[in-house]
C-alpha cells in the first residue's frame, strides 16, 4: 500500500506542478466544436485503475470521456506518460470504452 500512496502523491505534486490547463477543441463529425481543458487532476479518479489495474470506477470512466481529446497531451508529456500509457491504463480505457489513441 506504501507504492500506491507515493505514486499517487507522485501524481497529484506533478500535476500541480504543471503549467496552465491546456484547452483543446475538437470537432465532432464536423457538427459541433466541443470545447475542453485538459486537466491532469480530473483524472485522479483513475489513479488506482492506471497503477494496479483494478476495475474503473463510473466516475473514473466519466472522467476519461470527458477528457480524451487530451489523451495527446498527456501521452506526450513525461510527466503523465508515465501513467496514461501503461497497459493498465490501456486496460482500464478499452473497459471504459475510450480509443486509446494511435496517433498523436
Amino acid at each position: 500500500m506504501k507504492f500506491t500512496t507515493f505514486v499517487f502523491i507522485v501524481f497529484v505534486v506533478g500535476a500541480m506542478l504543471s503549467p496552465v490547463p491546456v484547452r483543446a477543441r475538437v470537432v465532432e463529425s464536423f457538427k459541433e466544436e466541443v470545447n475542453v481543458t485538459c486537466d491532469a487532476n480530473e483524472l485522479s479518479s483513475c489513479l488506482l485503475p492506471f497503477t494496479t489495474g483494478v476495475s474503473p470506477s463510473t466516475t473514473c470512466c466519466t472522467k476519461l470521456k470527458e477528457q480524451q481529446p487530451c489523451f495527446c497531451t498527456y501521452i506526450k508529456d513525461p510527466k503523465y506518460s508515465q501513467y496514461v500509457g501503461t497497459p493498465n491504463a490501456k486496460k482500464t480505457l478499452a473497459t471504459c470504452g475510450v480509443p486509446y489513441p494511435t496517433t498523436c
